[in-house]
């Protein structure tokens, strides 16, 4: 996204996977993997070929190797350590002065013990399996190894990456608009045709959608009407609660349209809709991000709102499974409704397409329904537990039903809402 708006920049190759599949996740992260191994390979380069003429001026080996072996195999070293793969048998000869051979019997100079040195660090970073530069770092190597601009390569933060300034000559203009889900906001009501058409151009093209079913009460009812009143208190987020629209503008026309909710607690990704000649630009996966570095922001200003919920995870469906690459992530265990981190159940989902997460097989749910006499009724304009209305109803299904609702929701909730029966 950072190269389109800056240079213009298009991926190569034409990308028509849906943008919140995992082969886009890939291919997002190979950018970044691209950059800090181009520039590790060109530090390592600089590193073997100081190391090579070391060698060459001390040449203390037992052993007479031609100068040709010597730069294959630097250049080997630099090769592999810069491609990020492990590699297990990697030799750095040394050559003898022409006419002199190695006096065993001296002990090494100093600068022979340096030359080792450099030469166990040299296969301690070629060992490292991730191959980053970071893990060299960490390995303790001092800073002659690597030059000062190598401190650029740490990473950024997602903020840092999202809110980088671009040049005054960008090729392209990005706008981010949060946008309150309702017919009596101006700016929402004066770009509901151009988001609807949108929305209209993405079923049809990624769902494959027959034109007819995407009419504008079904967008409304879909993704516009929502259970959710808008309140603003003072100690929440300067934007409030409830539904919103946010609205990717790329050089004044909008390109994707987030669904959020904005609660008390959290932020929650409802859906997302995007113009698909732009699936190039992973807007799944920029959008998620996004949305995160967002709730990060709220975070600052409400600090219990500090959740992002991405909703339903479906480990064999591709197009849901991608959720479980932003991490830390949790699960809900459908049995005891406790979060558990995703790492724990992926074992579990490899082998079943459902699971209980929770490894206690004492617990249960706390808030399953244990009274259900107590479950609020709304029946002929008046509130009632239950336990009064029953005996008012003679249909055996109608205790069925109320009794799984119950189930459902738990405890809680059932007394909390009310049920209508008519």
């Amino acid at each position: 996204m950072l190269k389109f708006l800056a240079k213009g920049e298009v991926p190569k190759g034409s990308c028509e996977d849906e943008p919140m599949d995992s082969t886009m996740d890939d291919a997002v992260a190979g950018d970044f993997a691209l950059i800090n191994k181009l520039d590790i390979q060109c530090d390592l380069k600089t590193l073997s070929d100081d190391i090579k003429e070391s060698l060459e001026s001390e040449g203390k080996n037992s052993k007479k190797e031609e100068p040709q072996e010597l730069l294959q195999s630097q250049d080997f070293v630099g090769e592999k350590l810069g491609s990020g793969e492990p590699s297990h048998s990697v030799k750095v000869h040394t050559v003898p002065k022409p006419g002199k051979g190695a006096d065993l019997s001296k002990p090494p100079c100093r600068k022979a013990k340096e030359i080792r040195k450099e030469r166990k660090r040299l296969k301690l970073m070629q060992q490292n399996p991730a191959g980053e530069l970071e893990g060299f770092q960490a390995q303790g190597h001092p800073p002659s190894l690597f030059p000062p601009k190598a401190k650029s390569n740490q990473p950024k933060s997602l903020e840092d990456l999202i809110f980088e300034s671009l040049p005054e000559n960008a090729s392209h203009k990005l706008e981010v608009r949060l946008v309150p889900v309702s017919f009596e906001d101006p700016e929402f009501k004066s770009s509901f045709s151009q988001s609807f058409s949108l929305y209209v151009k993405y079923q049809v093209a990624i769902h494959q959608d027959p034109p007819d079913e995407c009419g504008k009460t079904e967008f409304t009812r879909f993704l516009c009407s929502s259970p959710l009143e808008a309140e603003t208190p003072p100690n929440g987020p300067d934007c409030g609660y409830g539904s919103f629209h946010q609205q990717y503008w790329l050089d004044g026309k909008i390109i994707a349209v987030g669904v959020i909710d904005i609660l008390p607690n959290c932020v929650s990704s409802v859906y997302l809709y995007y113009d698909p000649d732009y699936s190039f630009l992973s807007l799944g996966v920029y959008s998620a991000l996004r949305e995160i570095a967002f709730t990060r922001q709220l975070h600052e200003k409400t600090s219990q709102l500090s959740y992002y919920y991405m909703g339903f995870y479906i480990h064999s469906c591709p197009k849901m499974k991608y959720k479980g690459q932003y991490r830390p992530s949790d699960l809900l265990c459908p049995e005891t409704y406790v979060w558990v981190p995703i790492e724990q159940c992926l074992p579990s989902l490899e082998n079943s397409k459902y699971c209980r997460f929770n490894q206690d097989p004492e617990a249960v749910d706390e808030d399953r329904s244990t009274e259900p006499d107590r479950l609020q009724v709304f029946h002929k304009r008046a509130i009632m537990p239950y336990g009064v209305y029953k005996k008012q109803q003679k249909d055996p299904s109608e205790e069925a039903a109320v009794l799984q609702y119950a189930s459902l929701v738990g405890q809680k909730c059932s007394e909390r809402m009310l049920l209508f029966r008519n």
